[in-house]
C-alpha cells in the first residue's frame, strides 16, 4: 500500500514596514521615496491600515502597515497551505501568536515576528518551494 503525501509550497511573499506613527500616508511618502516605488492605497476598506508599494511582477510585495507596538520589519511566508505551513514551522520551533483572518502571527526561536499568509503572489505553485 502506498502512502499518500499531501505536498504544499512556501515562499518568502511580502516584506511588511510596521510602522508606530500617527500619519501612515507621511511614511508611506518616506519610504516611497526612499525604495524608489510609487505607494498605493489597497482596495478592502478593512485594509485602510496600510499601504502599498508597487514593485515589479515577481518581486516581493513591500506593504506599510500602521500598528500599535514600536516600529520593526516583518516578513511574511505565502503558502498554498497555510495550516501545514504553521504546523511544519512549529516542528521547527516557531510558535503560534495569533491568527487574524485567515493568516498566523508566528514567533520563531530567535523572538522574531513574522506571519503566515495565504498566496499573494502568482507563481507560488511553479516557484515556491515544495514540503511534504
Amino acid at each position: 500500500m502506498c502512502e499518500v503525501f499531501h505536498v504544499h509550497r512556501s515562499r518568502l511573499g511580502q516584506i511588511i514596514i510596521d510602522c508606530q506613527v500617527t500619519d501612515l500616508d507621511t511614511a508611506a511618502h518616506f519610504w516611497s521615496s526612499a525604495l524608489g516605488h510609487e505607494c498605493q492605497h489597497l482596495k478592502d476598506p478593512a485594509d485602510a491600515h496600510y499601504r502599498q508599494l508597487v514593485t515589479e511582477e515577481g518581486q516581493l510585495c513591500i506593504l506599510l502597515q500602521a500598528v500599535d507596538h514600536p516600529s520593526r520589519v516583518h516578513l511574511d511566508i505565502e503558502s498554498t497551505d497555510v495550516e501545514a505551513e504553521v504546523q511544519r514551522l512549529e516542528a521547527l520551533g516557531a510558535r503560534r501568536v495569533q491568527q487574524i483572518r485567515t493568516w498566523w502571527i508566528m514567533e520563531a526561536p530567535t523572538g522574531h515576528r513574522f506571519c503566515v499568509v495565504r498566496q499573494q503572489r502568482s507563481g507560488l505553485e511553479e516557484h515556491g518551494h515544495p514540503w511534504q
